[in-house]
């Protein structure tokens, strides 16, 4: 679990660049943000395929709340590719994943 969660915080784009684009320092388009953001994308669904994580691990994973800053933003959109793939990586897991 705590392997996932360091992969996610790695690249995650809203602790520093998010708060840039609320101050208006930075658009979401921002093509260094769009960068960081899609490998953010990938680095979480790599995180979500750890070995081992159960039911209750995923659930604390759940990439909707983070997604939806995104979204709010206009940094991502609900048909972004990176956000339908994600979530479907999120739902198989879950899916698949052992209960505790």
């Amino acid at each position: 679990m705590a392997r996932a969660i360091a992969a996610i915080s790695h690249s995650d784009p809203l602790i520093k660049l998010l708060h840039q684009v609320r101050l208006g320092r930075m658009k979401p388009t921002d093509a260094g943000l769009r960068a960081i953001t899609e490998s953010w994308l990938a680095a979480y669904e790599k995180a979500l395929a750890t070995d081992g994580l159960t039911r209750s691990c995923l659930r604390r994973l759940d990439p909707t709340p983070r997604l939806a800053v995104l979204i709010d933003a206009g940094v991502l959109t609900n048909e972004h590719p990176g956000v339908t793939s994600l979530n479907a990586v999120y739902d198989r897991a879950i899916a698949l994943a052992a209960s505790e």
